[in-house]
């Protein structure tokens, strides 16, 4: 793989149950398992699923018109069996109104294209959970 395909983020304890990821332009966000109002990292899983796919939807459809409702949810059920903890039954579901005027139409008729190109090629963070992919973990020798 090239440097330009390469992705990263840095994940900082902040406390008990708390964290912090930064990306490599400086943006942060706070996530947590303490069960205060930071997102979990499932939550985080569920959110990156439905930007992913809310933005190649947008590309698509927001170049004819702009949408008067743009929601995406995203669903899921948290299990814990024989495989260990995971997620099953994801499901993202898309609210999306244009008003009546020039270009709605098309947008419109784009949606679910858009939305069915993104699930099965574009968004690369759904693709990767439905493809699967292994993850290595190791402790640094700092």
């Amino acid at each position: 793989m090239s440097e330009a395909s390469k992705r990263s983020v840095v994940v900082e304890r902040t406390g008990a149950g708390r964290f912090t990821a930064t990306n490599p332009r400086g943006g942060t966000i706070r996530f947590g398992t303490d069960g205060g109002d930071a997102f979990t990292p499932v939550e985080l899983l569920l959110a990156a699923i439905g930007g992913c796919s809310a933005a190649d939807v947008d590309v698509a459809t927001g170049r004819h018109a702009e949408p008067t409702a743009f929601t995406v949810e995203v669903t899921g059920d948290k299990i814990n069996d024989e495989q260990g903890n995971r997620m099953t039954g994801l499901r993202v579901t898309f609210h999306v109104a244009f008003p009546d005027e020039d270009g709605a139409d098309r947008a419109r008729a784009i949606l679910p294209r858009a939305v069915k190109a993104s699930h099965d090629r574009l968004c690369t963070v759904s693709r990767t959970v439905e493809l699967g992919t292994p993850v290595t973990t190791e402790i640094a020798e700092d």
